[in-house]
């Protein structure tokens, strides 16, 4: 039975669940969950602009699935979304 009084949990999870269903974004983030990185290195495996990956990685951050930290000049991102991490483990379970 499906528990309703629970209902602002299922909307968080699949807000959750869209912003990390773009094939991008769910490298990104699996890749995070590896080893921080920052833009640069992510770009360099993605193959695709700085702008692009920026972009991905606004929306990861605004949806509170990342954190950047500044390192120098340059801003590495790890996951923080206990949530997300869950996901991807299964996903991913071999």
């Amino acid at each position: 039975m499906i528990d309703m009084d629970n209902s602002e949990r299922y909307e968080i999870l699949a807000q959750k669940l869209k912003t990390i269903a773009h094939p991008h974004r769910l490298f990104i983030v699996k890749g995070l969950m590896e080893h921080e990185c920052n833009v640069s290195y992510i770009q360099q495996c993605l193959g695709l602009p700085q702008s692009t990956v920026s972009q991905h990685l606004a929306k990861l951050k605004s949806a509170g699935i990342i954190e950047g930290r500044r390192n120098g000049l340059e801003v590495c991102y790890k996951v923080v979304d206990d949530d997300v991490k869950n996901i991807i483990n299964i996903l991913f379970k071999p």
